[in-house]
């Protein structure tokens, strides 16, 4: 064991939320039922230990429905899909298990509704990102992305007064604010949805980062470069006054050089990161000089959400043809 040289605070809450934890049960739960290959489309949620994991129980990541054989099983990810992905698999006779967070879903639900009532619908969010996709392709005609307040300059609309804007679940919310606030620069009737966005779950752990990041001079994020919400909590943590901050998925990726003048070290990580890869951090840190772990909490969660509907075990048949 080195030299003591400090202490850590750990953010609370940190890592799975009520739908990653939800999806990741669900392609358990169907590997269970209906024995490998399980096919997945899209990562079941962006973290490269779990999906990894998956994989060696014999779970298949596809990433289109048309490489999945027909009549297999497949699982859509928490970050939603299209209507016309549940389309494609329905002319492939697959059986579909949907693994979408019930909150992204919610989203897609306020996305048809405004379309009904043929609104402009302003969605803020990342070009490209799956949770993107999944809720423009409720309604292609309706909705415009929005990636952040460069994009505000370009968005036209057929009528200021009938325009909404609704956002992708990981952002951050100061970052969704700033681009809300530019958007009703130009467009002073825009609507607000009926409910905020953000998922709760990146609210919290995002507001951790913030209490503690003021006193860290160092803080880890552990998560995968292409999940949305851990990729932000290094950003927030920049924001809210850490002096450095960086994104691993595993505790071998932490740098020694790291710790040089270092006395306190923030630990978090993403919404779709098991609790066994914080606890490495944790012992490679003990390792370190910084056996002290102080909790920052910023709020309780007890949220659980219910399995989809294909896999509860009320049902005979646990897995039902698309769509």
């Amino acid at each position: 064991m080195a030299d003591q040289r400090g202490r850590v605070l750990l953010a609370d809450p940190r890592g799975y939320c009520a739908g990653v934890d939800r999806a990741v049960v669900a392609v358990e739960r169907a590997l269970e039922i209906h024995g490998a290959p399980v096919y997945v489309r899209k990562q079941i949620v962006h973290n490269k230990h779990v999906v990894a994991t998956l994989e060696r129980r014999g779970a298949v990541f596809v990433e289109e429905t048309d490489e999945v054989p027909e009549g297999s099983v497949v699982v859509f990810s928490a970050h939603g899909v299209s209507p016309a992905v549940h389309e494609e698999a329905a002319a492939r006779q697959l059986r579909t298990i949907d693994a979408t967070c019930p909150l992204v879903t919610k989203v897609h639900q306020e996305a048809k509704r405004f379309a009904r009532d043929d609104y402009d619908i302003l969605l803020i969010g990342h070009r490209g990102h799956e949770e993107v996709e999944g809720t423009s392709g409720e309604a292609p005609s309706h909705i415009q992305l929005v990636d952040g307040p460069d994009d505000v300059a370009g968005v036209q609309v057929r009528d200021p007064e009938r325009v909404v804007w609704l956002s992708q679940t990981t952002l951050s919310v100061d970052e969704t604010l700033a681009t809300v606030d530019q958007l009703k620069n130009r467009f002073p009737g825009l609507q607000s949805p009926p409910s905020d966005d953000i998922c709760y779950a990146t609210q919290n752990r995002q507001q951790a980062v913030k209490q503690m990041a003021p006193a860290c001079d160092l803080v880890i994020v552990v998560g995968s470069t292409n999940s949305s919400n851990s990729v932000r909590l290094v950003e927030v943590a920049l924001e809210a006054g850490a002096r450095a901050s960086h994104l691993v998925d595993y505790a071998a990726e932490i740098d020694p050089a790291w710790f040089e003048g270092v006395s306190t070290v923030g630990v978090t990580s993403g919404a779709s990161v098991p609790e066994v890869l914080v606890s490495e951090v944790l012992d490679l840190l003990a390792a370190q000089g910084y056996p002290d772990v102080e909790t920052v909490k910023a709020a309780e969660e007890r949220l659980v959400f219910a399995l989809p509907r294909e896999l509860r075990p009320e049902r005979g048949d646990s897995a039902r043809p698309a769509r």
